[in-house]
């Protein structure tokens, strides 16, 4: 259960205690308020809290840039404008507090984005639950002939069942001894000091749950989407960026779509790659060869093409 009896309770509790405000409230994101999306086996991902809508964004960016942006004839077209243009301090005027429980691994993997505010569960001050990332027997890969980082095909009959074993009786194990170095009391019932908890969990799996707060601006989540939501990104963080990007669109509709549109739907092009654009819209014929480019950069480039 990604959710505790206690948290449920608290969540009804938040939810059914309305406060009326003055500040910007966006109905899309009120909708989601509190409540937590499940991710994964154990995960999930809610918001606690939020600052600004879309109309902060254009308000921030009426200030900044003034009578530069009045030929703009409405608040869409100037988000378009400012996404296009890659204009990023409207973008951070507003924020969003998000509560995650996710792997340890997962959790490393996403903490290199350094542009948020993070808290995490401390395992110094209390004890980790029992409860680990198992990957769905479809998830379960081999490496990439081709992607030093990256999955292949999947493990199948046999081999994959014998994995998913290991995953599980290795979890099970470090566990148990984690609650063995913990306690204060022998199996025949002889006290003991028990280990401390900051080195108790030494030898816990990367598998195992933690959980955090993640407060970051919207200019930093988009950077954050855009990187983890896309189609190569690992699975397991892909998911979460993906059930982030859903409310995330409920938020702030008028900047997801420009962010669709010009991040995770568009392309950036080197000054080669433009040129041989160029050039092939005269008629001329352009190959590797004569592109100036790499092998590498030549097949990027036709990937973009289609």
């Amino acid at each position: 259960m990604p959710l505790s009896p206690d948290q449920l309770a608290e969540i009804e509790a938040a939810r059914a205690n309305p406060r009326p405000t003055l500040r910007a409230v966006s109905e899309g994101m009120e909708a989601h308020l509190y409540t937590a999306q499940p991710v994964l086996d154990h995960g999930f991902v809610r918001v606690i809290d939020y600052m600004g809508d879309d109309s902060a964004i254009v308000q921030a960016a009426r200030v900044s840039y003034g009578a530069g942006t009045k030929h703009v004839s409405n608040d869409e077209g100037l988000i378009r404008y400012l996404m296009r243009h890659w204009h990023s301090t409207p973008f951070e005027m507003c924020e969003v507090k998000f509560h995650v429980k996710l792997p340890v691994f997962v959790a490393r993997q996403w903490i290199r984005h350094r542009t948020a505010n993070v808290n995490e569960y401390s395992a110094r001050y209390s004890i980790l639950d029992r409860e680990f990332y198992i990957p769905e027997p479809d998830q379960l890969a081999a490496q990439s002939t081709v992607n030093n980082q990256g999955r292949g095909q999947a493990l199948y009959g046999h081999e994959a069942a014998r994995v998913l074993e290991i995953l599980k009786s290795d979890a099970a194990r470090a566990y148990d001894h984690y609650e063995e170095m913990l306690s204060q009391t022998q199996p025949d019932g002889t006290p003991q000091q028990g280990l401390a908890r900051e080195l108790a969990r030494m030898n816990l799996p990367m598998n195992i749950y933690t959980q955090w707060y993640w407060k970051v601006d919207l200019h930093n989540l988009f950077h954050f989407l855009r990187l983890r939501a896309d189609a190569h990104a690992q699975y397991e963080i892909r998911v979460y960026a993906e059930t982030m990007a859903r409310l995330v669109a409920d938020w702030v509709p008028l900047a997801y779509r420009a962010f669709e549109d010009y991040r995770m739907g568009g392309v950036t092009l080197s000054a080669k790659a433009i040129d041989c654009v160029r050039r092939m819209l005269k008629g001329e014929t352009v190959t590797q060869e004569n592109s100036g480019m790499s092998k590498g950069e030549w097949r990027e480039f036709e990937g973009v093409l289609g």
